[in-house]
């Protein structure tokens, strides 16, 4: 298969994930806690008015103040669509029961899955496992293939009773799927892939367009240079443990380019793998906004 070479931010993401793997269970009590999100305007040159995107909730009853403190903000914002970028659950069933939160929004929502939704590299260990397969990975736009990554733990079966949560609850759950909208009067194509660390990322083949085009993955290093105006990914936490600005500055939140696409990386809303909810970053709502 022919390959592209990765990109340097994804090598960065590897390695600064790796160290905050094994740092945060020593040091995440030491951390204040941030419950208020922060509302980033990100201008992109086309785009629509009207768009939001939140990723890694997270929820759980621990965080469902946070989680209503945010629909409540996004409500107030009166968008015309919400995306979120996976990781629903904390990773207990319980956790399924309680995305009824999802109903509280207001404006048609779509969600792709991440990792924890399929319970995949939600460990120390087999986080470690996923990302030294995702760095031994190659992928470009015309030939993207992670069926390597799907080494038999994920839980699709669990996924399954996730997407049905959401979608339960008003959530348009996107696996390798795309949708053509209308939004602000402008056409918008959004395409949402599967998770990649579960090996489920295939990217629809579809016709060419001059709608402007977005796509959502849950993990940024599975992204590849598609034939898009927008590329959105969660998944890092900002990483969750670094003092504001330095995760931007490191390729693990914030805007960058891949190929001719704008490519951001959220924050995310939740924290996960801790007790209680403690990053050092704080939570955030991005607000598409024409350029």
């Amino acid at each position: 298969m022919t390959v592209a070479p990765r990109m340097p931010h994804l090598n960065r993401f590897f390695s600064v994930t790796l160290v905050l793997s094994v740092l945060s269970g020593s040091f995440g009590a030491f951390l204040v806690e941030h419950r208020s999100p922060v509302v980033t305007d990100l201008e992109i040159t086309g785009a629509p008015d009207g768009i939001v995107f939140i990723a890694d909730p997270h929820v759980r009853e621990e965080n469902l103040p946070l989680i209503r403190e945010t629909i409540r903000e996004i409500n107030a914002m009166h968008p015309s669509l919400v995306l979120i970028g996976g990781d629903f659950v904390f990773g207990s069933d319980d956790d399924l029961a309680i995305q009824s939160v999802w109903s509280e929004l207001d404006a048609p929502t779509y969600a792709i899955l991440g990792n924890h939704d399929y319970r995949s590299g939600d460990t120390a260990t087999t986080l470690v496992k996923k990302l030294t397969q995702i760095r031994q990975t190659r992928v470009s736009a015309t030939d993207y293939d992670l069926a390597g990554l799907n080494d038999g733990t994920a839980d699709a079966a669990y996924a399954d009773r996730v997407a049905a949560a959401l979608e339960a609850n008003g959530v348009h759950v996107l696996r390798n799927q795309s949708v053509d909208l209308e939004i602000d009067g402008k056409p918008v194509r959004l395409v949402g892939l599967d998770d990649g660390w579960a090996g489920r990322a295939k990217p629809p083949v579809l016709e060419p367009t001059d709608a402007f085009t977005i796509y959502m993955i849950h993990e940024p290093d599975c992204t590849a240079p598609w034939d898009a105006d927008l590329i959105l990914a969660g998944h890092t936490h900002g990483g969750q443990f670094l003092p504001a600005g330095v995760a931007d500055r490191l390729g693990l939140s914030g805007k960058s380019s891949m190929g001719d696409a704008v490519m951001y990386v959220t924050r995310g809303i939740g924290t996960s793998n801790l007790p209680r909810e403690v990053r050092a970053t704080s939570p955030e709502i991005v607000r598409i906004v024409p350029g």
